[in-house]
């Protein structure tokens, strides 16, 4: 384990700050790459001087936001067409597409915030904002903030923790848990707030 994490330590410092704009990129669209995988040894190797940790938060937020308005792009041009043609065979059609279009555009800015968080749900959250046609200034917006919060976690981890392959195994359950339990709590206030705004306006 320990010259695994050698390994790829070697490979991103190799690379370089292009390198981690690359394998964020990828981690930022469909394909499930986790971005621990390249952050890690980066914030690692910031601890040991040989990268700066600012430039390795902004090449790798940029990675991840470009990589996530790639996803978005091909759904939004391609994903709808794809789904009205072929759509009968996955049970969609078109009034589900409006009812994600509808969703999108009222709860798009906390679904990219908290979805480039989750584990399992970031690689795809890009998809149903492109099909829902979500603003994309909006989605750009929070998908960075929700991207900057995950990759300073990440980064901190490796940087704090460095080579200790067990301890980072632990921290990184405790963050996923830590990062459900933030977002089930947001969520939830969130769906408080639409309700007391209701109440509100109905009084």
């Amino acid at each position: 384990m320990y010259e695994l994490f050698l390994r790829i330590t070697e490979f991103v410092e190799s690379l370089g700050y292009i390198g981690i704009f690359i394998m964020t990129f990828v981690e930022g669209t469909f394909i499930p790459i986790p971005s621990e995988i390249t952050l890690i040894p980066a914030g690692y190797l910031a601890a040991k001087g040989h990268f700066h940790l600012g430039y390795i938060l902004f090449w790798s937020v940029l990675g991840t936001l470009s990589g996530a308005l790639f996803s978005y792009y091909i759904a939004l041009h391609f994903g709808r067409i794809l789904l009205l043609k072929y759509g009968k065979y996955f049970l969609i059609n078109e009034q589900k597409l409006k009812k994600i279009e509808a969703f999108f555009t009222k709860h798009g800015p906390i679904s990219a915030f908290s979805g480039r968080m989750l584990p399992g749900i970031k690689h795809f959250i890009s998809f149903p904002a492109g099909l829902g046609r979500m603003d994309v200034k909006k989605f750009t917006l929070y998908s960075a903030f929700g991207a900057t919060f995950w990759v300073s976690i990440i980064v901190t981890v490796g940087y704090l923790i460095g080579d200790n392959e067990h301890l980072i195994s632990r921290y990184i359950k405790q963050i996923n848990i830590g990062l459900i339990t933030f977002t089930v709590l947001l969520v939830v206030f969130y769906i408080w707030k639409l309700r007391y705004s209701k109440n509100q306006d109905t009084e």
